[in-house]
């Protein structure tokens, strides 16, 4: 696995436990931090958690102090949800609460698709899985996105040994 930079890893010591303890319905990181998790090589500028609708309404509550009430995600249409940007610290968290993408075809909701379990100092992280990573980053359609999935493309190559003989 990639190296965990301090400030993801600081606000994944704080976040995680409370998702784990707060969240009713099943969640998981996706975006940036998910990709690393897996140990992709990308930066992460965020923590993105997707969430059940009445889970986003319901951590806006918790999190009423923390909230970033200036924050405007940049929105090209294509995207909706119960939204929500928080301060944490290390860096900000981004609730996305019942994720929708419109890619031409009308309003279909994100899936997560099948997850996996990344442990991270004794924390379990749930994040898709590999190829379902990189087929929501695919389905996003932007290069950021792009560029992450091939990152991930990149985890599926295997390692190649070099065996040196000594005559």
């Amino acid at each position: 696995m990639s190296h965990i930079p301090p400030a993801l890893f600081v606000a994944l010591a704080e976040l995680v436990p409370e998702l784990h303890v707060h969240c009713v319905e099943p969640w998981c990181l996706i975006g940036s931090a998910a990709a690393r998790l897996l140990g992709a090589e990308v930066s992460v500028a965020d923590v993105d958690v997707l969430v059940s609708r009445a889970d986003a309404e319901m951590l806006a509550t918790l999190w009423a102090d923390r909230r970033d009430a200036t924050h405007a995600p940049v929105d090209d249409g294509r995207f909706r949800s119960h939204f929500a940007r928080f301060h944490f610290p290390g860096m900000p968290v981004e609730v996305m609460g019942g994720l929708e993408l419109d890619q031409g075809d009308g309003w279909q909701p994100v899936s997560p698709g099948r997850l996996v379990l990344a442990g991270l100092q004794g924390m379990a992280v749930p994040v898709p899985a590999l190829d379902d990573q990189i087929r929501i980053f695919e389905s996003f359609g932007r290069d950021k996105d792009r560029d992450r999935a091939t990152a991930l493309r990149q985890l599926r190559q295997p390692s190649v040994l070099s065996i040196v003989s000594s005559s």
